[in-house]
């Protein structure tokens, strides 16, 4: 069958170079073919389209879940995140699938910078917003990967400080995934 890996936590600058050499050490027989199980926060714009790039290389397909194993030893499936910048990632699967447990939720992004204030005689952290080059970067990268530029565009009109979550309509309206494998 396929192999599984379970990718979970904050998506950094360094995450898609440690899966691909993860992937790399781990394939069996030299599958690459197989399921990536994402959970994740969000994290880095640029790192989640990288990994997404990955997983479409590979051929393989994500779940927004995550695995819990039984006292059998089997794998089941538990509800999972990929909020923020994680859905870059998700647009990247072969196959998208988002359990009805699982939640997906984006919006707009942003980074931060830390300048000295003279005045103030300190550090002062900045939160930037995207002036539109990202935007079209992302639309470019969706409509790429097959999933409506209009996810991208909602994502943008959100707060930063607060998550737009997908309904089920959100997922099938904008080709981001399906209920099932």
């Amino acid at each position: 069958g396929p192999q599984v890996i379970a990718a979970q936590g904050e998506i950094g600058e360094a995450t898609p170079d440690a899966f691909l050499a993860f992937v790399r050490e781990n394939a069996r027989g030299g599958n690459l073919h197989g399921i990536v199980l994402l959970d994740s926060p969000g994290g880095k714009v640029v790192a989640s389209m990288e990994l997404g790039q990955a997983f479409r290389k590979l051929g393989m397909a994500v779940i927004v879940a995550r695995p819990a194993a039984d006292r059998s030893r089997t794998m089941a499936l538990v509800s999972g995140r990929c909020y923020s910048a994680c859905v870059y990632a998700l647009m990247g699967g072969r196959k998208r699938v988002i359990p009805a447990q699982s939640s997906v939720g984006v919006h707009r992004m942003f980074n931060y910078s830390t300048n000295f204030d003279i005045a103030g005689g300190g550090f002062v952290r900045e939160r930037n917003l995207d002036d539109g080059g990202m935007l079209q970067t992302l639309s470019r990268y969706a409509a790429m990967m097959g999933v409506s530029t209009e996810l991208v565009k909602l994502a943008e009109r959100t707060s930063p400080d607060r998550l737009y979550m997908l309904t089920s309509a959100d997922i099938a309206r904008w080709r981001l995934g399906s209920r099932k494998l």
